[in-house]
Order: structure tokens, then C-alpha cells, then sequence
């Protein structure tokens, strides 16, 4: 399929409210087909079908909960740059109060993995290149210390990661804070009535390459930029 195709797919799957409105939801972080259903008040069919149009176009792909693999999340295909330049991220994306509390002098964003010693940790320290709204992390279930591949690979990207700074999301969450979960598993343990996003990003420390901390480097600075650029104007602007 040609490059122009692909684009008329994907603008023809897009061509329809409520699809569009899925994807306006999907812009910021990835969601639960069960979670998508209650939003809009979908039938499990008819969600089913537009989720398919959306899969079927190259928009939309469902990955497998790494924490309970009875789950599973859509997100989009974010590593097709014709996906990237058709889903402009918006502050819509976001609930009103996470939104709100950022625009508070104290409010930061919060990234949270289980062990706090990778993803949320390269997520924050991107964060602190990219935006000026504070930003920390933590894990639910901290570990001693950071992993020394994402040490080496934030080094080799110009960030730098503190070897002791992990900590508990427990101590570390106040009012006005956005979380954003970087993997499935701390997603699964907050909350539910916690505002925040989630980033179904898999998790490097099960592979242990310098690879897959790469790939995983890749994953959330991409989502952190658009994060940024979402906040930019609605958020900053107001500090």
C-alpha cells in the first residue's frame, strides 16, 4: 500500500464522530476497550467495530497488560510517523481536574512505574528537558536503586539519572499532582479514582538488553514530548 493509501485510510476511518472522539481520548495515554465502552456509552459491539476500523487503518493497536494478562490496552502506533502527524495531542485529553491542579504553582507531574528504577525515572528526567511544569517520579514498590542500563542510556541521550533518588509513590504524591503510570502494573495498583494517564511502556528490566532500555527510552521521551506540547500553552502559560 502507497504512502498516499495508507493516508486516505486512515482519514477515511477518522472521517466519523465517534471514532474521532476515541481518538481525541487516546491522544494523551492508552486506554482499556472496557474504559473506552463506559466513556462513550458503547455496546461491546459496536465499540468492537469501530476499534477495528481504527486497528484495520493502522491507527490503534491492542497490547497485553504485563501486569494482569487478562487485560489489554489501545494505544496508538505511535512508532508510524503517519500516526504521529494525524493525532495532535490535545489538553482534552486529560480530566478537567488533573488539568486544574497542573495549572496550581505546585502542581507536577508524577511518574510512576513498580520499581522506580527505569521507565519513571528516564520519563522524568526527559520530562525535566522538555517542559517547564515540574516533574518527579516514584514507584509503588520502590527499588534500592536506579538501573544501571537506564543510568547508561539516559547518559548516552544528555540526561542524567541519580543512582539513589528512587522513592515511594506514597511519599511522594500530593494535591494538584498529575500521574502518569509508565507501565501496566502500577496502573493496576493506583487508585481508580486517581486522575491520571497510563503508558502501556514494556518493561526493559524483564529483557535486561541495552536494547530493549533503548527501546524503552524511545517509547517515553516520544510520549513525553507529546505530553509537553499538550500542556504547553494551557498550562505553562498560566505559571
Amino acid at each position: 500500500m502507497s504512502n498516499v493509501e495508507q493516508r486516505a485510510r486512515m482519514h477515511a476511518a477518522l472521517g466519523e464522530p465517534v471514532r474521532l472522539a476515541i481518538v481525541d481520548h487516546l491522544a494523551l495515554g492508552d486506554t482499556s476497550p472496557g474504559e473506552l465502552g463506559r466513556q462513550f456509552a458503547l455496546t461491546t459491539n459496536l465499540l468492537a467495530h469501530h476499534l477495528k476500523v481504527l486497528q484495520e487503518a493502522g491507527l490503534i493497536r491492542r497490547v497485553r497488560s504485563e501486569g494482569d494478562r487478562r487485560r489489554s490496552y489501545v494505544q496508538f502506533v505511535l512508532d508510524d510517523p503517519l500516526v504521529t502527524a494525524l493525532t495532535a495531542p490535545s489538553v482534552n485529553g486529560l480530566k478537567g481536574a488533573a488539568v486544574n491542579g497542573l495549572k496550581r504553582a505546585d502542581g507536577r507531574v508524577v511518574f510512576v512505574c513498580t520499581r522506580n528504577s527505569a521507565r519513571s525515572q528516564l520519563a522524568a528526567a526527559a520530562w525535566a528537558r522538555a517542559s517547564t511544569i515540574p516533574g518527579t517520579s516514584a514507584g509503588t514498590h520502590p527499588a534500592g536503586r536506579v538501573h544501571p542500563r537506564a543510568i547508561r542510556v539516559g547518559r548516552r541521550h544528555g540526561l542524567h539519572l541519580d543512582a539513589c533518588s528512587t522513592a515511594d509513590v506514597r511519599d511522594v504524591t500530593k494535591p494538584g499532582d498529575l500521574l502518569v503510570a509508565v507501565c501496566d502494573n502500577a496502573h493496576e495498583e493506583l487508585a481508580p479514582e486517581q486522575a491520571r494517564l497510563h503508558w502501556a511502556v514494556p518493561d526493559p528490566v524483564r529483557v535486561d538488553t541495552d536494547q530493549a532500555f533503548e527501546t524503552a527510552y524511545e517509547q517515553i521521551t516520544q510520549r513525553v514530548e507529546r505530553l509537553a506540547h499538550a500542556l504547553r500553552n494551557d498550562v505553562e502559560a498560566t505559571r
